[in-house]
């Protein structure tokens, strides 16, 4: 199975959250090769700060799986996760991570922090060069409307 395929789909997820002026993450949840979940940010949205595509997505596929379940999934990240994502992730146990793009401020997966090491979660970041673009995009423009 090409892994990107699924990436693809974290990648439109996030460009939803890019047209509603989130930062634009994605997340797509995978279990035997089948979708079962996705999600973008939605923080502003909801004005909620944990509404992280990710815990959106965690949310919905332990609800439609149930928690142990997860376990058997693999999760799907334009961007590398912050701390908050990473610990339910590590927390929900899932068998891999895939990420499109370095977090260089709040990775907390390879880059800033090392939060899966102690949870054996193997992770994998897969080249995605729309990942990255989606988010200089967002903050130039934000930049711009700050100016």
């Amino acid at each position: 199975m090409d892994r990107s395929l699924f990436l693809n789909l974290a990648v439109e997820e996030a460009k939803k959250a890019f047209e509603k002026g989130e930062v634009p993450v994605g997340c797509v949840i995978v279990k035997d090769d089948k979708v079962i979940s996705k999600a973008h940010n939605r923080v502003e949205e909801l004005s909620d700060p944990t509404a992280h595509a990710e815990i959106l997505a965690i949310r919905e596929a332990a609800k439609i799986l149930g928690l142990k379940a997860l376990r058997e999934c693999e999760i799907y990240v334009s961007l590398e996760p912050c701390p908050m994502c990473t610990g339910a992730i590590a927390l929900s146990g899932f068998k891999k991570l895939y990420f499109g793009a370095f977090n260089e401020k709040h990775g907390a997966v390879a880059t800033k922090f090392f939060l899966l090491e102690d949870y054996k979660i193997p992770w994998q970041k897969l080249e995605c060069i729309e990942c990255s673009a989606l988010l200089k995009e967002f903050f130039k423009n934000l930049r711009l409307k700050k100016g």
